[in-house]
């Protein structure tokens, strides 16, 4: 087993550790403090993966900025107890759960149909703040910028939604 090997599986355990956690924390403080963890477990992997600049974007993004955000707006609705007691079922939990059983099987088969080649090797300059870069600007330019148009439109929206309000 190499070092590689042991990494992932230092990072993937927690990493799915944490996503339950997520999923199943009774308190919404706990499953974003849970989610924090799990972006780091991700930034982890994908050093791994000698992508540096997205595990760094990763912490960067996600575990800094939308999870201050979403904390901020936990703490803004500070939800009571009752939503700590247990509801009824309703026939679209049910309908939802046999969804993820069958999304489950679905990667199941999937995984088991997978064969296994080679590992390829990539460039030293992989992963690197200039070869994203140079993809973005060159290939990916029409939708970076439409990315950019879209979010200075909702910019705009809210600045409009808030300006009603004042």
């Amino acid at each position: 087993m190499t070092a590689e090997t042991v990494m992932f599986w230092v990072l993937a355990v927690p990493l799915v550790v944490t996503a339950l956690g997520v999923v199943v924390a009774r308190s919404p403080v706990y499953a974003a403090m849970n989610l924090v963890a799990a972006f780091f477990f991700m930034a982890g992997l994908y050093v791994l993966l000698t992508a540096h600049l997205i595990a760094f974007m990763q912490v960067l993004v996600y575990a800094g900025a939308v999870m201050v955000l979403f904390l901020f707006v936990i703490m803004l609705i500070s939800l009571g107890d009752e939503h700590l007691f247990p509801a009824r079922k309703t026939g679209m939990q049910y309908l939802g759960f046999l969804g993820a059983v069958a999304l489950l099987g679905v990667i199941a088969t999937a995984i088991s149909r997978v064969t296994l080649g080679p590992a390829r090797m990539v460039d030293a300059s992989f992963g690197t703040v200039k070869a994203v870069g140079a993809v973005l600007f060159t290939e990916y330019l029409l939708p970076f910028e439409a990315t950019s148009l879209l979010l200075l439109v909702a910019i705009v929206g809210a600045v409009v939604v808030a300006k009603e309000r004042i």
